[in-house]
C-alpha cells in the first residue's frame, strides 16, 4: 500500500543503515532496538484490510441496548423475600461459585449459573417452595457483574480486562487502560470480535486520531463483552517518521503527513460479509 517509489525507498534504505550505522558508533540507542514486539500478525492485517469503514455495527452515536445479562461464575446476587415482613431469611450477598451454585442457607444451593434474573426468581421461587411451606416469592438483583468483560493489550499503559457496563465504545476502552504509551501505533489499532472455531473472523480498524482530534465516530465503536483491542507498536517507518517529527497520520481518503509513508489506513474496500442495517438512533420528544 506504500506510495512511496522504488527510488525513495533505496533511499531512505541508505539513510537508515548510515542513521543505525552513526547510533552504533557513537554508542546510542538505535530506534529498532526499543521496537516493541507487539505487532500484527499476517492474519490480523489482512482481515483489517478486508474490513469495511464505516462498518454495519453499533459506534458512539448510534449505540444499542446489549442483550439480556446472562449470570455467570463471579458475579455477586441478592436474593430477597418479595413481602419485607416475611418471616423468611436468607443470607446476604451471594457470589455464584464455580460451580454456578449460591447458597441460600437451610434453602440449599441451586444453580442460577447461565440463567437471566427473570428466569433465575421464577427457578428460586419454585426451589424454596420445594424446602419449605412459608417461602413465597423472591426478588433477585444483580448486586456486582464481574462475568461479562473486554480486553485492551498491547501498547497501552495498563493492559488488561475490563468489566463490561454496556456504554463503553472504543476510546472509553482506551482510557480506562491508561491510554496509549510511547511506543504504540496510532494508525493500526484493531478491534476483535470473538467469534467460534471455525466461523468467520470479525477485526474492524481504528483510527484512533480521527477519534480524539476530529470527533469522527466512524470507528469508535460500542464494546460488546469479550472484545478485544489489539494496540500494535510503532513499525520501523512509523519510528522514523516519529523522529522526523512527521508521523503519519490516519487520514481517510488524504496523504499522510509523512512522505516516507503515505499509507492510507482507513480506506478500506466494502467486505463481502454483509451485516444487519442498524437501527435509526433513539429520538427524544421536544
Amino acid at each position: 500500500m506504500c506510495c512511496a517509489s522504488d527510488g525513495l525507498r533505496l533511499v531512505v534504505g541508505g539513510i537508515l543503515a548510515t542513521f543505525l550505522a552513526g547510533c552504533s558508533a557513537l554508542g546510542l540507542q538505535s530506534p529498532t532496538s526499543s521496537r516493541s514486539n507487539n505487532q500484527l500478525t499476517p492474519e490480523a492485517k489482512e482481515l483489517r484490510e478486508e474490513a469495511p469503514i464505516p462498518a454495519a455495527v453499533p459506534r458512539e452515536l448510534t449505540k444499542v441496548l446489549l442483550p439480556t445479562y446472562v449470570v455467570e461464575p463471579g458475579d455477586v446476587l441478592l436474593v430477597q423475600p418479595v413481602d419485607l415482613d416475611s418471616p423468611i431469611r436468607l443470607p446476604g450477598d451471594q457470589t455464584v461459585l464455580l460451580d454456578g451454585t449460591i447458597d441460600l442457607g437451610k434453602y440449599g444451593r441451586p444453580v442460577v449459573a447461565g440463567k437471566t434474573l427473570a428466569v433465575i426468581e421464577t427457578d428460586l421461587k419454585t426451589w424454596m417452595k420445594t424446602q419449605s411451606n412459608d417461602a413465597g416469592a423472591v426478588t433477585v438483583r444483580l448486586v456486582n457483574r464481574v462475568s461479562k468483560v473486554y480486553y485492551v493489550l498491547g501498547e497501552v499503559n495498563a493492559p488488561g480486562a475490563f468489566p463490561v457496563s454496556g456504554r463503553e465504545t472504543v476510546l472509553d476502552a482506551i482510557i480506562a487502560a491508561g491510554g496509549l504509551n510511547s511506543r504504540a501505533s496510532q494508525k493500526k489499532i484493531i478491534l476483535s470480535r470473538p467469534s467460534g472455531p471455525c466461523a468467520c473472523r470479525f477485526v474492524l480498524p481504528v483510527c484512533y486520531r480521527h477519534i480524539v482530534q476530529i470527533g469522527d465516530t466512524s470507528t469508535n465503536y460500542q464494546i460488546q463483552p469479550g472484545d478485544r483491542i489489539f494496540v500494535p507498536g510503532r513499525s520501523l517507518m512509523e519510528e522514523l517518521c516519529f523522529l522526523c517529527d512527521k508521523d503519519p497520520v490516519c487520514n481517510c481518503g488524504e496523504h499522510h503527513l509523512c512522505p516516507i509513508a503515505k499509507e492510507d489506513c482507513c480506506a478500506r474496500p466494502a467486505c463481502a460479509v454483509t451485516e444487519a442495517p442498524l437501527p435509526p438512533p433513539k429520538t427524544t420528544a421536544p
